[in-house]
This record gives C-alpha cells, sequence and structure tokens, in this order.
C-alpha cells in the first residue's frame, strides 16, 4: 500500500522475456506494491517461465495490441490506484514513488520521457524521438487548453480507481495509439493530470514499434490524426469532468 492506498501494477508483454522477471522483482522490492499483474499477449516463448519465477500473476490476452493487453489489464485489478508501465527495461520500477508522490492530488500521472536529463546513453530516443514527441505533446496541449505536456508517447503512468473506470468505459482502440487515447480521455473529462520526468533507458531486445523507423511514422500520424479527431468532435463544447464517487460534487 502507499499512503493506506492499494496499488497494482499492469505489465503488458510481448517480447520482454528477457528483462521482465527483473521489472517485476524491482517493483516488488519497492514494498509499496500490493498487486503485480502481467499481461501475456501472445508473447515470446519462455516468458511464462520468466513470470512464474517472481510473484507476479499472469493473464492471457489473445487479441494483439498494447491496447488490448491495457485494456484487459485495467479489467482485471481492483486496487485504489493502478500503474501502467513496460517491462522491457527501459524505465526504472522505482521512479514509480515519484508518480505516487502527486497521485493523492491528481487522477493521473504521467510520465516523461523527453527531458535530456534523464535519457540515459544508448536510450532510444533520439532527436526526432524526442522532438516528435515533444511536438505532438505541445499540439495536444495547446489544441485542448490542457496541463503542460512534454511527451505523448510515455507508458509510464499512475491513476487512480475511479479514472481507470472512466478509460474503460471510453476505451475504443487495441493498438499502440491506446496510451494517447488514454491520455485524450483523461484531457476531455478534465481529469486532474501532471507529467513528470522519468528516466528512460536502453531498452532490452528490439521493440515491435519503435524499433523500426517506418512504424515510429506511421504510429506519429496515427495519433496526429486521432488528436485532431477528437478536438473536431469536441468543438463547441466545454469540457467536463467525469462525474465518479471521488469528484461527483466537482
Amino acid at each position: 500500500m502507499f499512503n493506506g492506498k492499494t496499488l497494482s501494477v499492469v505489465l503488458p508483454t510481448y517480447n520482454e522475456k528477457d528483462s521482465i522477471a527483473d521489472v517485476i522483482r524491482r517493483f516488488d522490492k519497492l514494498g509499496v506494491v500490493d498487486d503485480i499483474l502481467v499481461i501475456n499477449n501472445n508473447a515470446a516463448e519462455g516468458t511464462s517461465e520468466e513470470v512464474a519465477s517472481t510473484n507476479a500473476r499472469e493473464i492471457i490476452e489473445t487479441t494483439q495490441g498494447y491496447g488490448a493487453a491495457i485494456r484487459r489489464g485495467l479489467r482485471e485489478v481492483d486496487t485504489d490506484l493502478v500503474c501502467v508501465c513496460e517491462p522491457d527495461g527501459t524505465f526504472n520500477p522505482e521512479d514509480l514513488l515519484k508518480l505516487l508522490s502527486f497521485s493523492a492530488e491528481c487522477d493521473v500521472v504521467v510520465g516523461s520521457r523527453t527531458v535530456s536529463n534523464f535519457i540515459w546513453d544508448g536510450a532510444n530516443m533520439g532527436w526526432f524521438l524526442q522532438f516528435g514527441n515533444w511536438a505532438v505533446a505541445k499540439m495536444l496541449e495547446v489544441l485542448f487548453n490542457t496541463a503542460s505536456m512534454s511527451d505523448v508517447g510515455c507508458t509510464f503512468r499512475v491513476i487512480t480507481r475511479e479514472h481507470v473506470k472512466t478509460i474503460s468505459d471510453r476505451a475504443t482502440l487495441n493498438g499502440s495509439a491506446f496510451g494517447l487515447e488514454m491520455l485524450l480521455t483523461s484531457v476531455v473529462t478534465r481529469a486532474r493530470m501532471v507529467q513528470i520526468p522519468v528516466n528512460y533507458h536502453p531498452r532490452v531486445g528490439v521493440s515491435s514499434v519503435t524499433g523500426d523507423f517506418g512504424k515510429t511514422v506511421t504510429l506519429g500520424l496515427e495519433m496526429i490524426r486521432l488528436i485532431l479527431k477528437t478536438r473536431l468532435k469536441t468543438l463547441g463544447r466545454r469540457p467536463r469532468r467525469a462525474t465518479t464517487t471521488a469528484n461527483a460534487s466537482v
């Protein structure tokens, strides 16, 4: 538990066999996580054996895609706070404590990988990805007049139970752009949100998305289209905070 609130960690896995056990153990070592859930999304052979060597529990989700895996994970957990992360070695599990420090005041706390001081040598965050994530984040910030954003693609975040329900109820995407859909849901429902820098390391193994320049560009264009589409749909509407037990009186 963290400050009297139960906490779970959801880790989707596809090609993280060589890093997942270490990531799980580092989250477990923090002493604040009550439940670690691995969503096996047609993962590489041997992944289940690695997970079995830890305290995490494993759920199989055969519908392929980051969104499908995270949506399944959000349905399976029942804690006051939910951390979503990736077990590929790029993030410091210890940075969870940094995110949690804002959780009492925010519905969602999102990491940022674009602050140069926190990008480690060898990390897959060259100038193109760094600027691209920053630029699209700023486009989202300006179009929706939202909280300060510096990274549209960071998948390390902490969400309250109430906001998890809001995200799940509105979710439509199963692919990689679901991370952005989560952010857009937070924006259009006026969730209390903040983004803070997290450490970003070289990945263990090869990413199925950012390891391919063509797929990276395609995902970036998909994100831009999703932001513009959402903004057009909400033109003329005043954003309203989602009604939940925690904020029904706001």
